[in-house]
């Protein structure tokens, strides 16, 4: 009983395998063309000079979103240090941390990062 249910198994799983060998050399995806070979670059084309100025502007952005991602990935484990410290030192850590978040914001603001055409 236990072999036959065995050799169903391994039968059933070969019959898959052979079924998607087979979808995967049949399906469209095979078909190239052009488009499809050349690496995506960011909307710029691959073929044409590599010295095209880039925009500081997505540079700038890029910047900012590591920034407050990094921000999130120090501020969420504050939480878990809440049950094991002193509420009045965790409210001025936090406080300060969230303070000189917001004077970079500030300072990003002020010269003008933020703002994506003049």
């Amino acid at each position: 009983m236990i072999k036959m249910i065995l050799y169903s198994s391994i039968l059933i799983w070969l019959i898959l395998i052979l079924l998607v060998i087979i979808l995967n050399l049949v399906s469209k995806k095979t078909f190239s063309d052009r488009e499809k070979n050349s690496p995506f670059e960011c909307g710029f084309d691959p073929k044409d000079s590599a010295r095209i100025p880039f925009s500081l502007q997505f540079f700038l952005i890029a910047v900012i979103f590591i920034i407050f991602d990094v921000e999130l990935t120090i501020l969420l484990p504050m939480v878990l240090v809440l049950k094991m410290s002193n509420l009045i030192f965790y409210s001025i850590t936090m406080m300060t941390f969230i303070l000189i978040l917001l004077i970079g914001l500030y300072h990003e603001w002020n010269q003008g990062a933020l703002e994506w055409a003049k």
